[in-house]
């Protein structure tokens, strides 16, 4: 189940909210973690069994962290519990991938293969382990004191608003918000508004681009040109923005609208000067988890020379590219930001600097979108197939006549992305995003607003059977 399915929409959200509104607050995180099993027995009904025990387990061994005296012991129990959930990671994401490259390994020097039944991946695998440990790591640094009542710590991993697709919710950030949060009807009234965005972005625009993107990305080499070609990674690059970033908006309102503050996950990442800054606005969220508990691990840049600072730089993003997928293409793209990364270290950041900032948004957007070829593309042969065919030039003029619809969501793409090139991103943000005291007049207003577009998105969701949602598969 996906926030912008209409089983969601029509059903489990109303009953959800309805459920919570009633209930006295000594109730609501029961009713919360109800309805967060639930939503996740529906989407992986076996896997369930195995989160909870996981979770429970780990529940004990980082309250041994808290009690223990001596730093070998909390060492121990660090340790255990990373071991669990990386464990667990590296089992359900990680065995098919190292299974296949073995096989392929002894293939070549004339062996038959391993014999192996490819393991399911469970959804949501990722986001769970990040959260696991950042909370085994905050209680071992001090950070933050552990949660005294497993359904508490259940609530934390499993919160179904952020469960499958994040934001990564650091523990110390949410960790006071459980026990006691500070629900107000204003919040209330902005959270169903910035869901509503989310769902708007993700239906209307990121499925529109994304059925031309499949249809195009998935052509043989022999049905595409070039003018083809790059409308279909311009088409991918805005479906993939509008996607994930409608996904958070709809997490980040949902949990609004029961009293948690989730941490912001996009800042107009498309208008980006540099790959430097990209990162700092893209999937933010993960950025700071990397910084966090690994960049900084590693020395970060309090490090004793260039040559280890870029060491740091590309281990951390070809770590970034294979979370994302148990693919060589995923680890090639991590490869492909930590090099940009590391040539912003040398001299590209300054120069895109001195050329003004129109030039380097969109030399910044160019790199990005050729990146995204090794992402949208499972095999590392198609994807240079592709960027041999954007860069070939052969154009058909014919080939680019599509439907009216598509032009339209196109532009409006580009134009909500682009418009803070000439200052106005941040306002228009601001205004769509900020929370405020509303009076009676404006709460009517943001209200009929969120319940047309609900309306018109789940109109659109029943009229059409396309409705991909990219980060589900990490």
């Amino acid at each position: 189940m996906v926030f912008s399915s209409a089983l969601f929409l029509f059903f489990f959200f109303p009953v959800f909210l309805v459920g919570y509104f009633l209930l006295p607050n000594y109730l609501k995180n029961t009713w919360i973690l109800f309805a967060s099993l639930s939503f996740y027995y529906w989407g992986a009904p076996i896997f369930i069994y195995l989160l909870v025990t996981a979770t429970i387990i780990d529940f004990y061994l980082i309250n041994e962290i808290n009690k223990s005296k001596t730093i070998t012991r909390k060492k121990v129990f660090l340790v255990a519990s990373l071991t669990l959930n990386l464990g667990l990671l590296a089992y359900f994401k990680y065995a098919n991938f190292f299974i296949e490259n073995f096989n392929v390994a002894l293939n070549n020097i004339g062996l038959s293969e391993a014999s192996w039944t490819k393991i399911a991946l469970p959804i949501g695998i990722s986001f769970y382990t990040f959260e696991t440990l950042t909370y085994a790591i905050d209680v071992y640094r001090g950070v933050h004191e552990p949660l005294k009542r497993i359904h508490h710590y259940l609530l934390y991993i499993v919160c179904f608003p952020k469960l499958i697709a994040g934001p990564i919710v650091r523990f110390n950030v949410i960790a006071d918000q459980i026990p006691h949060r500070n629900e107000t009807t204003d919040n209330r009234i902005f959270g169903f508004y910035r869901f509503t965005i989310g769902l708007a972005k993700k239906v209307l625009i990121a499925n529109t681009l994304g059925a031309f993107a499949s249809e195009t990305m998935g052509l043989s080499p022999d049905h595409l040109d070039s003018g083809t070609a790059w409308l279909g990674i311009l088409a991918y690059t805005f479906q993939i923005y509008f996607d994930f970033s409608g996904y958070s908006d709809m997490a980040i309102g949902i949990g609004k609208m029961i009293g948690f503050s989730f941490s912001e996950n996009f800042d107009n990442p498309y208008n980006s000067r540099s790959i430097t800054e990209f990162w700092r606005r893209w999937h933010m969220t993960l950025g700071d988890w990397m910084k966090n508990y690994l960049y900084i691990p590693l020395g970060g840049n309090q490090v004793s020379s260039n040559t280890r600072l870029y060491i740091n730089l590309i281990t951390v993003f070809l770590l970034s590219g294979l979370w994302h997928g148990a693919s060589w293409n995923f680890v090639i793209w991590g490869a492909f930001h930590g090099l940009f990364l590391i040539l912003d270290r040398i001299f590209l950041y300054k120069w895109l600097q001195a050329i003004g900032i129109i030039p380097s948004v969109l030399f910044t957007f160019f790199v990005v979108m050729i990146g995204w070829v090794f992402f949208s593309i499972e095999k590392f042969s198609d994807a240079m197939n592709y960027i041999k065919i954007l860069f070939s030039f052969d154009f058909h003029i014919e080939s680019l006549l599509f439907s009216n619809e598509f032009y339209f969501t196109l532009f409006i793409a580009v134009v909500f992305s682009f418009i803070g090139i000439l200052g106005f991103g941040k306002r228009i943000q601001l205004l769509i995003y900020r929370e405020i005291n509303y009076s009676v007049p404006q709460a009517l207003t943001v209200l009929i607003v969120a319940v047309i577009l609900y309306g018109v998105s789940a109109s659109y969701i029943t009229a059409t059977g396309f409705n991909p949602f990219i980060y589900f598969r990490f």
